[in-house]
């Protein structure tokens, strides 16, 4: 941790303490036995435990120095990634099948569950209707995030390809999401994305 120690982050005993005994609540570890019981679990000394907490509390501290400040504004200019959405899929391996499912659909809206557990081809969406669950934009394959983005609820997107095959999809809803939510996972990105620049960095020299 020599970025600690260069911009002199020091985690004091009280700090140390306080971060362990939450530990222990959160793991319900109410006595000492109990402690002692999960730390052999786990082939851990108390010293070893104890420095992976004050690890823990430096990195936290080193990502709020380098970039506490920057966190709102990576947000506000990355805001489309950070919103979720729940989608629905029908997947087929060829596209003539892609566009007769496509056809049905338009003749009857309302089917589109049905239709997943008759024709798709992709065992997760077969299995639950065709639902794929709820997901953040940056979490999808690019063509699917691409087609997503600017979709109303409830519209059925015409059939994209993908290395798996072709998806028909259904946005069946935006949940938007706010800052407080994603601010630590966006502290982690930015922080993830410094120690990879740094260690590349590192073997230029």
């Amino acid at each position: 941790m020599n970025a600690c120690k260069q911009l002199g982050i020091v985690i004091s005993e009280e700090e140390l303490q306080a971060a362990g005994d939450s530990f222990r609540q959160e793991h319900k570890l109410l006595s000492a036995p109990e402690t002692l019981a999960w730390l052999a679990q786990y082939r851990m000394t108390v010293e070893d435990w104890s420095r992976g907490i004050h690890v823990s509390l430096l990195t936290q501290r080193l990502k709020e120095i380098l970039f506490g400040e920057t966190v709102d504004t990576h947000y506000m200019s990355n805001r489309n990634d950070y919103r979720r959405v729940a989608l629905s899929q029908i997947l087929v391996y060829e596209r003539v099948e892609a566009e007769r499912i496509i056809q049905l659909i338009r003749v009857q809206p309302a089917s589109f569950c049905a239709l997943a557990l008759d024709y798709s081809q992709g065992k997760q969406s077969k299995e639950n209707g065709g639902f794929l669950g709820i997901h953040f934009l940056a979490e999808l394959q690019p063509e699917i995030a691409q087609a997503v983005t600017n979709r109303s609820e409830g519209e059925v997107i015409d059939p994209i390809q993908t290395q798996l095959g072709y998806h028909i999809l259904k946005l069946e809803k935006w949940l938007p999401i706010e800052f407080r939510e994603v601010r630590e996972q966006i502290l982690e990105y930015l922080f993830q994305t410094w120690l990879e620049n740094k260690s590349y960095s590192t073997h230029l020299v």
